[in-house]
């Protein structure tokens, strides 16, 4: 029995060497794959395109990861997110979990977690960078 391709993802984040990365490991998990880089376009996208993940970078956020992600589940209920961040404190992926994140991943682990992240997340489970010490989850 063959894996179904999830249709969509959406990919929003600022900075675009790292964004350019991470588009190319989701071309290969997804049949397409959005680049948006402000709120407004994710906010659009989430609500339209229905993704199967939504990849947020935190920065994008601003000061407020929780309001936005409530947001994005109201928008997309269907919606996983994985949240990728470069701050390694592991209040941070807390902090991202319990607003609603489905996985966090270090920005400096993408190429050892990103993966491991979206079959995760695709199978309903929660996925943790390891770096950030917090164990299965």
């Amino acid at each position: 029995m063959s894996r179904q391709i999830p249709t969509c993802a959406i990919l929003a984040d600022r900075h675009l060497g790292l964004a350019e990365g991470v588009r190319g490991l989701l071309e290969t998990a997804f049949d397409t794959v959005y680049v948006v880089a402000d709120l407004e376009s994710l906010r659009e996208g989430a609500e339209r395109l229905a993704p199967a993940v939504i990849v947020l970078d935190l920065p994008l956020a601003g000061g407020e990861p929780s309001g936005l992600l409530h947001k994005i589940h109201e928008l997309s209920p269907g919606s996983r997110v994985i949240v990728l961040t470069m701050h390694d404190q592991a209040t941070v992926a807390k902090l991202a979990l319990a607003a609603g994140a489905n996985s966090v991943v270090l920005k400096r682990c993408v190429s050892t977690d990103f993966m491991p992240a979206i079959d995760a997340v695709l199978l309903g489970k929660e996925f943790v960078s390891p770096y950030f010490g917090l164990g299965t989850i």
